[in-house]
């Protein structure tokens, strides 16, 4: 058996003191979702008990889809790089971008530099999107869905020459007897988000899937459990999003916790179980309810 945990959207705070400069454009919107909203919704002592728990389940490897921080200052990327430390060394952990991660455009030179050791492929170099990672029945294929917008703009794009290079890998990939877990950060499927908040090629995806199929789709961004299908050319595959894994309230699909999947070899291919432990209405972490991988 391989157990993989997907989680996502941790949003580590408290934000960096930013400098005036820092505030110009779209992070001075961002500032204030968080020093308003964010602030208080987000608790990093609730991230570290989920951590902790995440350790206890004794994965092989741990998958983040993404928006490990606020608002891409500068001063925001180191703490993250020690946060996926925590998670993993980078042979156990993977990590794709989130929305918030590429906030601005300058953002995308920090992501490479101080994160890159959980982008890598296989050769041990961070080569741009998509990476693969092959380890035991799994091949993980991860996408970056994270591009600098507008302010109050949340949306997000693969772009046709990331696209190519999916449909490639996951052709090639096919024939290898792997199951095939793509990890995405925004829901990458027609109405996945509200408006605004997309993957503005979601439909390019989806065709994709169709011709190739894939085994199972993972992503954050909605900050709640959910679970989708997507036609594919032996089946239906099952899209599982990630709830916030610091959300200190809300319904028990959106407070805080994360998704475990045991992956077992058999004579009819590669077997996947799904369940959710999360924060509990009496505070505690603890199982939350089985996923259903099968529509």
């Amino acid at each position: 058996m391989f157990r993989l945990i997907h989680l996502s959207d941790p949003h580590l705070g408290p934000i960096p003191v930013p400098r005036p400069f820092d505030l110009v454009g779209k992070r001075f919107a961002g500032y204030m979702n968080w020093a308003l909203r964010r602030r208080t919704s987000h608790d990093m002592g609730l991230l570290g008990r989920i951590v902790s728990d995440i350790h206890d389940q004794k994965p092989d490897h741990v998958a983040c889809a993404g928006d490990l921080i606020n608002i891409s200052l500068p001063a925001e990327f180191p703490p993250a790089a020690q946060f996926m430390h925590r998670l993993g060394a980078p042979a156990h952990a993977s990590l794709v971008p989130g929305n918030h991660d590429a906030y601005v455009a300058s953002a995308q030179p920090e992501i490479e530099r101080h994160w890159g050791p959980w982008m890598t492929s296989d050769s041990g170099r961070f080569e741009g999107f998509p990476f693969i990672r092959l380890m035991g029945p799994l091949a993980i294929i991860g996408l970056c869905s994270g591009i600098s917008t507008w302010p109050l703009l949340a949306t997000g794009r693969l772009g046709k020459i990331q696209r190519d290079r999916l449909k490639a890998s996951l052709t090639f990939l096919k024939n290898q007897g792997l199951a095939r877990v793509i990890l995405i950060h925004h829901p990458p499927y027609r109405g996945g988000a509200t408006l605004g908040r997309t993957l503005t090629d979601a439909a390019a995806f989806e065709a994709i899937i169709a011709e190739t199929g894939a085994e199972l789709i993972l992503h954050g961004h909605n900050h709640r459990t959910s679970i989708a299908f997507l036609e594919g050319p032996d089946g239906l595959v099952p899209v599982v999003g990630a709830p916030s894994a610091s959300a200190a309230r809300g319904t028990a699909g959106h407070r805080a916790g994360y998704h475990v999947f045991d992956f077992d070899m058999t004579e009819r291919g590669v077997s996947i179980a799904g369940h959710t432990r999360g924060l509990l209405e009496n505070g505690e972490i603890g199982p939350i309810g089985v996923l259903k991988l099968k529509a």
